[in-house]
């Protein structure tokens, strides 16, 4: 009972990881383009694959726990969730360890973790996934046939998955679990987040030059302690080790990152959210546009009374007026490039690619 129990949890873990990135694959794909990239993995060569490596890897996440909770092929089934398992915790543990990812991505933008929460939740499937095997190996229940049932209940599952992930690359998600959903009021969010900020605070490592002992102390209690900064003092900061620590949750959402600017630097964000109907035409990589693709985002907002063009450069667009935004940012919003974003007073309306708007 308790076996059986493990392993229909494991696998909904699975379908449901597998399910919020494969809604979303464009976006996984960014998450992995942040493995790539030099401060990372230092492999921008992998970057033209990510979009394809999200695919597979979603898409085998779900096929995988759906034969799991089934117990289809079970040996090879457990296998390769074990060696998938083994992947993402050590993807997850460089994350923590050296701080330089500080978000997975396992469940999309469905469930936020912080990479050590990520990598010990590796750890314990891992754990359950070789407890399943060693479990069943000893049964001498590990081979079934899957039976004429269970295989038309897989292919279906593949054929789905595939139409899942097919949608999600041409179009918006069919599950948008994104701050930019549809019906967001950004002005409101906005004005949570300033009612309800995060406190952060300065910390230092202050090294007595005389004993070699360290002690950690917040810039506040540094300040208010003369005996740590007078003149002859023993103690000095390690500049290096000096961090920005949150103190106080506040109010959180990718919406405060939500800044336009005009060509000069002014931020025009406020002069957008009022509008009563403004038309924003995002881009978060300009350079990869034709001028053909300028030229249809442009023609299919012509007309539009309050129009702007939002990439990271601001010389991208020649017909309408141009603005830039942070492009981490501007991913959080779109999924496809170039892309529209409507809004009515600050209220998310519509939101679709370029090429699809009317």
């Amino acid at each position: 009972m308790m076996k059986a129990i493990l392993r229909y949890i494991i696998a909904l873990i699975f379908i449901a990881s597998g399910f919020v990135k494969a809604v979303d694959t464009v976006g996984f794909s960014f998450k992995l383009e942040e493995y790539f990239s030099p401060s990372v993995f230092n492999m921008p060569f992998m970057e033209k694959f990510a979009l394809a490596i999200a695919a597979f890897v979603s898409g085998l996440e779900i096929v995988l726990g759906v034969m799991l909770l089934m117990k289809i092929q079970l040996r090879k089934t457990l296998a390769l969730l074990i060696a998938l398992c083994v992947f993402f915790a050590f993807l997850t543990f460089y994350s923590a360890y050296f701080n330089v990812v500080t978000d997975c991505g396992c469940f999309g933008d469905a469930l936020k973790m912080t990479p050590w929460q990520s990598f010990w939740k590796d750890v314990l499937l891992l754990a359950g996934l070789i407890g399943l095997w060693l479990a069943y190996k000893n049964s001498g229940k590990f081979e079934k046939p899957a039976g004429c049932i269970k295989s038309p209940i897989l292919w279906m599952t593949v054929f789905l998955t595939i139409f899942i992930i097919c949608w999600g690359i041409k179009n918006e998600p069919l599950v948008d679990f994104r701050d930019y959903k549809i019906g967001t009021d950004i002005r409101l969010e906005k004005q949570k987040i300033e009612q309800n900020p995060s406190v952060y605070k300065t910390f230092y490592i202050l090294k007595n030059k005389s004993t070699g002992e360290e002690r950690k102390i917040s810039s506040d209690d540094f300040v208010s302690d003369i005996k740590l900064w007078e003149q002859g003092t023993p103690w000095e900061i390690q500049k290096d080790k000096t961090t920005s620590e949150i103190v106080k949750k506040g109010y959180e959402s990718e919406i405060s990152k939500f800044r336009i600017d005009d060509k000069k630097g002014n931020d025009i964000t406020g002069e957008i959210l009022n509008a009563q109907e403004a038309v924003l035409v995002f881009s978060y990589k300009p350079q990869a546009l034709t001028n053909e693709e300028i030229q249809n985002a442009e023609n299919a907002v012509s007309g539009k009374p309050f129009v702007y063009g939002v990439s990271t450069n601001p010389n991208t667009f020649t017909r309408i007026p141009n603005a830039t935004m942070d492009g981490t940012a501007i991913k959080t919003i779109a999924r496809s490039n170039p892309f529209i974003l409507v809004l009515n007073k600050g209220k998310i309306v519509e939101k679709i690619p370029a090429q699809d708007f009317k």
